[in-house]
């Protein structure tokens, strides 16, 4: 079947990006002059997806906001006779059909994505974390769609990362079908370091099938006291295996301020307005320190 659907989980509170994050939502902080959210949709619009559920809680009114007309800001244009910028403002709003619902409880990724069950129905769908921003030469979420309806299994966007790093994230236990290509049939959420299994770790991508749903709504909280969407594709993978895809391209992470500068200044220096005059900039500066 198609996956034509994709959910966004937005419900998170960003805390290692206060105080900011106080005012303004994690997932609207720009990345040069678009928010972060507006990449990730675009890659999920980029990757053939038509509908997209964006799972939010109380304060995040903006991003709902960001993504519907904004009819002050369009008279202003249009009185302006600024055509390219009232087009570029409008297309935002038409990308694709953009749903928003509410998660009443912070109870975990898990049971975020449970929540979206109404949404999906009886279909695969991806999932694009909303603290992962990926800079690929093409769509992470395409690649994982393709690699999906190949298989017909459940597919996981998976990279590198020290063993250090390992620790806070997820390991896979894999083996290699092709480049880059790996059957999963197991996971964990959180390691210790003597249950490594591989340090590969999910990083910001996945597609699903519907079968998802009822193991994460049995499931019991797991690392940090929430339901995990790791505990649910461990069972999955046990049980009937999924896919790992090592993607090319750069993972940002946006839940952390290190990660923010770093996205911007990449970005940036790609950004046909600005990209230039920043890496001069970028060089002078560097020579200072």
């Amino acid at each position: 079947m198609k996956v034509r659907k994709a959910v966004i989980p937005a419900a998170g509170l960003g805390t290692r990006m206060l105080p900011a994050a106080k005012a303004v939502p994690k997932e609207m902080m720009p990345i040069v002059d678009k928010p972060v959210m507006q990449y990730q949709i675009e890659e999920a619009v980029n990757s053939g997806i038509t509908d997209i559920l964006i799972i939010t809680n109380r304060g995040k009114e903006s991003i709902e906001d960001y993504f519907d007309y904004s009819p002050e800001y369009e008279r202003h244009l249009e009185m302006k006779g600024k055509t390219e910028e009232l087009e570029k403002l409008r297309a935002i709003a038409n990308m694709a059909k953009i749903t928003f619902l509410r998660q009443k409880e912070a109870k975990g990724l898990g049971h975020a994505v449970l929540q979206a069950r109404e949404f999906v129905g009886n279909e695969p769908f991806a999932v694009l974390y909303g603290d992962d921003l990926i800079e690929a030469d093409s769509p992470t979420t395409k690649s994982l769609i393709e690699l999906y309806e190949r298989f017909g299994k459940g597919v996981a966007g998976v990279k590198a990362v020290s063993r250090q790093q390992i620790t806070k994230y997820c390991s896979l236990k894999l083996e290699e079908i092709e480049k880059d290509v790996f059957s999963c049939t197991d996971m964990i959420e959180k390691p210790s370091p003597d249950k490594i299994m591989s340090l590969y770790s999910i990083l910001g991508r996945v597609v699903l099938p519907p079968e998802i749903f009822p193991i994460i709504e049995n499931l019991k909280p797991g690392a940090g006291g929430e339901i995990q969407l790791t505990d649910a594709m461990c069972a999955l993978a046990r049980d009937k295996g999924m896919i790992a895809y090592a993607y090319p391209g750069t993972h940002h992470d946006m839940g952390s301020k290190l990660g923010l500068i770093k996205a911007n200044i990449a970005f940036g220096i790609k950004h046909e307005e600005i990209g230039e005059d920043l890496k001069n900039w970028l060089k002078e500066f560097t020579r200072g320190l």
